[in-house]
Formats: structure tokens, sequence, C-alpha cells
């Protein structure tokens, strides 16, 4: 029998949560954003936008992260193989991304991301990166599960086609 969409969201929100648990308790302590909650509160008050344009923001902000891990994800790969072939690595285009996400993520006062991304901008260690993309992606399915799922949803369709 299969899952209702609703079953999947679920499973992907518990799956998000466990991974986010695991590398904010473990590898990336030191960023101390465990436990941390996003509330549009902040952004709400100093932007003076009201709670439902934040809301679609959000949204929008976890839908770009989703799309973004994708190309994070390649352009790590990318780096890897460099490494491999020792040969110079560029971490432009990556930085890039992640300096595009990381504006968004701060104007809405989205703390973990905001973290996450500059992590992204500044280390180069290969395996850190990939450990922070992954977090990055767990903290944007927290934030707006069903807006993630939906944009993975599409992502796998367009690639099918």
């Amino acid at each position: 029998m299969s899952k209702s969409r609703e079953d999947l969201i679920k499973a992907f929100l518990i799956s998000a949560n466990n991974l986010c648990r695991e590398l904010l308790l473990k590898e990336l302590l030191h960023l101390k954003i465990a436990g941390y909650s996003y509330t549009s509160n902040e952004a709400v008050e100093e932007l003076g936008l009201d709670n439902d344009l934040i809301h679609h923001l959000v949204e929008d902000y976890v839908a770009q992260v989703m799309k973004s891990v994708y190309t994070f994800a390649d352009y790590l790969l990318e780096l890897k193989i460099a490494q491999k072939a020792n040969q110079t690595l560029d971490y432009v285009p990556l930085r890039e991304l992640a300096h595009k996400n990381l504006g968004v993520a701060r104007n809405l006062r989205i703390k973990d991301g905001e973290k996450l991304l500059y992590e992204l901008m500044t280390k180069d260690d290969l395996d850190y990166l990939e450990v922070c993309i992954q977090a990055l992606q767990a903290c944007a399915i927290k934030l707006k599960p069903v807006c993630a799922y939906n944009t993975v949803t599409m992502i796998k369709i367009k690639k099918t086609l």
C-alpha cells in the first residue's frame, strides 16, 4: 500500500529533524544552532512587513535553498574531482551561490541558515562543506516541510522529463 502525501511529508520532516539533531550536536556544535527554531517576529518587527508576506518570503527561501542544495552538491563534486587531480580548487561558484542565499537568510532573520551559509562562503574543507550543505537542507525542510517536499518533488519530476 502506498503512503499518502501527508505521510511522505511527515517522514521527510522526521528525517530532517534526525539529521539536524545529529549534525548540529556533533560536527556543527560550534555553530550553536542546535535547538534553534525560527519565528517571524523579528523579521516582521524589523522589516515592518506583515506576517503573511514574511510567510511567503520564507517559503521562497526554502524553495531556493532546496534547489541550491543540488547545485551545491554539483560544485562540491567538481571540487573533490579537482582535489584528487591535484588541481587548483575554485570555490567561487559555490561561494557566490552561498552569498546569494545568505542575503535572503539575513533579511528574513533565519539564524541557522545564516550561520551555515556563512560557513559555505568561508571554509575550504570539502568534507566540512558537505556536512554544512546537509544541515542547510535539513534546516530548510524543518522550516517549511510542505514547501520543501513540493520543491524536491518538482525537481525530481523535471529531472525525469
